[in-house]
């Protein structure tokens, strides 16, 4: 985790992909229950590692996150807004 953000102090658009992709993973009515903080699911992120590595314990490296987040921002972009860019 502290790679990746150091790597977003890099890179400030980084930041905002990063920032944009959490918020997109949040959980529905977030502020209804305790933390009170727009955080994923753990059922979700566990499912998520296990489809990703099969091992629900795996945490991905600073460059996987930047990848999916980039291709994840791409995506909502196109699907959203009709824009493509390389």
């Amino acid at each position: 985790m502290v790679a990746i953000l150091r790597k977003a102090a890099l890179r400030p658009r980084l930041l905002i992909a990063l920032l944009g992709a959490a918020w997109r993973f949040r959980s529905r009515a977030w502020w209804r229950r305790p933390p009170f903080l727009p955080l994923p699911p753990r059922k979700y992120i566990d499912w998520r590692m296990h489809t990703a590595y099969g091992d629900e314990g795996r945490s991905p490296s600073a460059g996987e996150i930047e990848r999916y987040v980039r291709w994840a921002n791409r995506m909502h972009r196109t699907r959203h807004h009709g824009i493509r860019r390389p």
